[in-house]
């Protein structure tokens, strides 16, 4: 959808013209003519340096009362330049000029292909053995958190000895019973 420049007519008094002082662009753009009153002609001129890259469909226009028009300009060489578009009403009853700003496109807008490849699920990545990010072999985890497991048991089991007592036996147990269940959990998933 091209950018649109706002022009109003008739909105304050008879005749009245309400134009931006400055619109930016890099493309063809719209001009909307608003009429908020009785029926009436406005007039579109583009100066030399606009009308060297860039065309108006038509430069007078008619908008019925309370109503609204659009007009097209469109850039036919693309171009970083700086002019003015002229907007008259009623024949020269009003005057005002807009400062266009149009930059030169940024690139074409490349369309995202889409076809029947990407609802079919792809293959994972295969990753490298050597990978920095997961630190070394993937095996090697399950085996340190094992090793891990088997430390604490023993330090659980220290204490216990060391300590006596229902109450130390029972967190032994704990966390016997916890190894278990992580060694269960690692073997599984």
């Amino acid at each position: 959808m091209p950018d649109t420049l706002p022009v109003h007519v008739n909105r304050t008094s008879l005749h009245s013209l309400e134009v931006p002082e400055r619109f930016e662009t890099d493309d063809s753009f719209d001009v909307r003519l608003v009429n908020h009153g009785e029926p009436i002609h406005v007039h579109l001129h583009l100066d030399d340096t606009l009308s060297n890259v860039a065309s108006i469909d038509a430069p007078n226009h008619h908008v019925g009362r309370e109503s609204e028009r659009i007009v097209g300009v469109t850039v036919t060489e693309p171009a970083a330049v700086l002019g003015k578009l002229k907007v008259v009403t009623s024949y020269g009853a009003e005057t005002r000029y807009v400062d266009i700003d149009l930059s030169e496109p940024t690139g074409p807008d490349t369309p995202v292909q889409v076809d029947e490849s990407l609802s079919k699920p792809q293959p994972k990545p295969v990753q490298d053995d050597t990978s920095e990010t997961t630190g070394g072999d993937e095996r090697s985890l399950p085996v340190a958190i094992l090793g891990l497991g088997g430390v604490a048991v023993v330090l659980a089991l220290a204490v216990a000895a060391l300590v006596g007592g229902t109450l130390a036996w029972l967190v032994a147990l704990v966390v016997l019973l916890s190894v278990v269940a992580a060694t269960a959990m690692l073997l599984v998933g």
